[in-house]
């Protein structure tokens, strides 16, 4: 019961936090690129929280590491069905995105699934040990590093 409650606050204090997110820039920039950045925010700074824990570049927290990788369990199955609309690929926004037009193309959603599916398996295995020490979480995590590189590679433009 008490960890239904704890995951129910967090969803909602995710999606306060991605409300936020998007309500920043008030009509600049396309609504659904907006969103999807805002998320992939969200996983970054919950997998900073506990990369850096599992590096020893700060302190271990129990509670710390089992908030963020529970939030990564729900980050990975919020519905992100409005995020990946057409004509929002770098090929037709430019610099606002770096969306590879490969997600539009055949098998590109079937592919991109499949991996959100191993995302979501991966975090739902380090939520269950993320809480269990500082030496439990590096092999958890790199399943998550994982599939998050995946997707990347395939459809995301890398950095200049």
């Amino acid at each position: 019961m008490k960890s239904a409650v704890f995951r129910i606050c967090g969803g909602l204090g995710i999606a306060a936090m991605a409300s936020a997110a998007l309500a920043g820039g008030h009509g600049d920039g396309n609504p659904a690129v907006k969103a999807r950045q805002s998320h992939m925010t969200l996983y970054g700074h919950n997998l900073g929280v506990l990369g850096n824990m599992a590096r020893g570049n700060i302190e271990y927290d129990a509670g710390a590491a089992q908030a963020a990788a529970d939030n990564l369990v729900l980050l990975s199955q919020v519905s992100q069905r409005g995020y990946w609309a057409p004509e929002t690929s770098n090929a037709d926004l430019g610099d606002e995105t770096r969306l590879l037009p490969a997600l539009f193309e055949e098998g590109g959603f079937a592919r991109a699934q499949e991996i959100g599916a191993q995302l979501s398996e991966a975090a739902v295995a380090l939520a269950a040990v993320a809480g269990e020490g500082q030496a439990a979480i590096g092999p958890a995590l790199g399943p998550v590093g994982q599939s998050c590189g995946t997707c990347h590679e395939a459809f995301r433009q890398p950095n200049n």
